[in-house]
């Protein structure tokens, strides 16, 4: 012995890494994972959208009621095959006696162009109240409504209705896009009622997503214009 201490020298361990089979299993499983969430998310978006319209479509009434009771009538509907940014894109055209259906007029009212996927809201006026030279012509019965369809019955929900917008949904069929490009010609049962280029008096609205159907109809009805116009004492 030459009085060193021994000295051991141990091998070191080999680490155990993953292997193929088991890294696979790992982004199987995170591959499942996410999937499941996809649809959730995707739902809670659809959601999100749809809130957004309803919000959307709430001011659009407002602003429709405010003009009404500035102006004495309701403006025409905007040409919806003028794009974005083209002259007269917004603007409601001068004279709709002949017939009043088109797009909603955004940049009249100073509200947003399009709903919450994109597409431009569809906007009709009996054409009574929208005639500048006599403003309203209370002693005439506005001549759109809007019906309620189901599997069993198809009832009136409003009658006599002057004004009705309506957002065509996540599907888009009947709507305008910001191009100007013209609705797509492939809606049909209740949707078909409300395509924008249908000039069409019978308006359909019923529970969302019931059989496809994703269209939100909403409308002013003649009580309530009448009543907001005496509050702001524009009627006697």
């Amino acid at each position: 012995m030459n009085g060193y201490p021994a000295v051991m020298f141990i091998a070191p361990r080999k680490s155990r890494g993953f292997t193929l089979v088991e890294m696979a299993m790992v982004l199987m499983i995170i591959g499942l994972l996410l999937g499941g969430l996809v649809p959730t998310i995707s739902a809670q978006m659809e959601t999100q959208r749809i809130g957004e319209t309803r919000r959307q479509m709430s001011e659009i009434k407002n602003a429709l009621t405010g003009f009404a009771i500035i102006n004495g009538v309701f403006p025409c509907p905007a040409d919806g095959t003028i794009a974005t940014g083209e002259s007269g894109a917004g603007i409601k055209v001068s004279d709709c006696s002949s017939g009043a259906s088109g797009v909603l007029p955004w940049a009249t009212l100073g509200v947003s162009e399009t709903d919450a996927w994109g597409r431009r809201f569809t906007y009709r006026v009996t054409p009574a109240f929208a005639n500048d030279a006599v403003h309203f012509n209370l002693s005439s019965s506005p001549n759109l409504d809007v019906g309620l369809t189901t599997s069993l019955t198809d009832k009136s929900v409003a009658g006599d209705v002057p004004v009705v917008i309506v957002s065509h949904g996540s599907n888009g069929l009947g709507a305008y896009n910001s191009a100007g490009g013209a609705p797509p010609t492939s809606a049909t049962g209740d949707e078909l009622d409300n395509v924008a280029t249908n000039n069409n008096n019978h308006f359909t609205s019923h529970d969302f997503m019931q059989n496809g159907f994703d269209d939100i109809v909403v409308w002013v009805s003649s009580n309530t214009l009448i009543n907001r116009m005496v509050a702001a004492g524009k009627l006697p």
